[in-house]
């Protein structure tokens, strides 16, 4: 009875502990205020918006910005400000798709090697090395090119497939020294199998690990979907905000003076990436009681 009553009682402690810590942490709430405001805007955007699409022509060209249009109009007359929305949807949509897959991934890779050992983990740590050491962004670029990526979801998948390794890496070598805790022996003398005690036993002690390696891997998605974007092997429909950096330079707006067409979305790009690294140090800084600032 008294390790029943003990244990959720320390679970709210260091639940309580981690929230005054994460209030108090300028890091953490400056970075997700940052990730959030731009989120939201994407998200809910659209709908307020006066243009049906994010290429639709709505007023004169090469416009600067007014109260009219916020960011100014394109060389074709398309409202900047309209395509940066639709295109933060997009980013993020295609960061959260290539960042979720890299991350269950990685967490089966990881988690199997790491509890498991043996010639088992000599494989898997193989294969991830193998991965590791492939160039990813040469490899996207040939995949981009000879196969011809058309959708942000496929874009995605081979973002999520090849970015995984180094996740890998950590949250094996996590569970590695997880696995001979007394907690995980109990469960494997209960008779628990493998698949309940890494769900079960060690997954949920990693649960601020895995958060915050999911929000590097979020990062990492955004900056190479942006980069394939850019050079022209990304989504051909829609926009996004790498696709408006690739317009931009395609159709001389540097040349032209038109900064209002490729700072937005330069900006946007910098400041998620940026924020969510910031984001991610604040984290470390909650969750390890070595870095927290009283």
């Amino acid at each position: 009875m008294t390790t029943t009553t003990t244990l959720p009682t320390e679970e709210r402690v260091v639940r309580r502990e981690a929230l005054y810590f994460a209030v108090r942490n300028a890091k953490l709430l400056i970075g997700f205020a940052v990730v959030l405001s731009l989120l939201l805007l994407g998200v809910f955007g659209p709908v307020v918006l006066s243009a049906d699409t994010p290429n639709e022509y709505v007023g004169g060209t090469m416009l600067p910005p007014s109260g009219e249009h916020w960011f100014g109009t394109t060389t074709f007359g398309q409202d900047v400000f309209t395509q940066f929305v639709y295109g933060l949807r997009t980013t993020f949509l295609a960061g959260a798709l290539g960042g979720g897959i890299a991350a269950v991934i990685a967490m089966v890779i990881g988690f199997v090697a790491g509890y498991r050992g043996g010639l088992v983990d000599e494989i898997l740590n193989m294969f991830t090395n193998v991965v590791l050491v492939i160039p990813t962004l040469a490899v996207l670029l040939i995949i981009n090119a000879y196969l011809g990526i058309r959708s942000v979801g496929v874009q995605a998948l081979f973002i999520g497939l090849t970015s995984w390794p180094w996740a890998a890496r950590a949250i094996r070598a996590q569970t590695f020294s997880l696995r001979g805790r007394e907690f995980v022996d109990l469960a494997r003398l209960s008779g628990m199998n493998t698949r309940k005690i890494i769900m079960r036993e060690i997954a949920p002690n990693m649960s601020s690990y895995l958060f915050m390696t999911f929000i590097l891997l979020f990062g990492g998605s955004i900056l190479i979907a942006s980069s394939l974007d850019f050079i022209g092997l990304g989504p051909t429909e829609g926009i996004s905000l790498g696709l408006m950096l690739q317009n931009a330079t395609a159709w001389s707006a540097l040349q032209l003076g038109m900064w209002w067409w490729f700072i937005p979305p330069g900006a946007a790009i910098t400041a998620i990436v940026g924020a969510l690294y910031v984001a991610n140090v604040g984290l470390d800084e909650v969750f390890n009681p070595k870095l927290r600032e009283t």
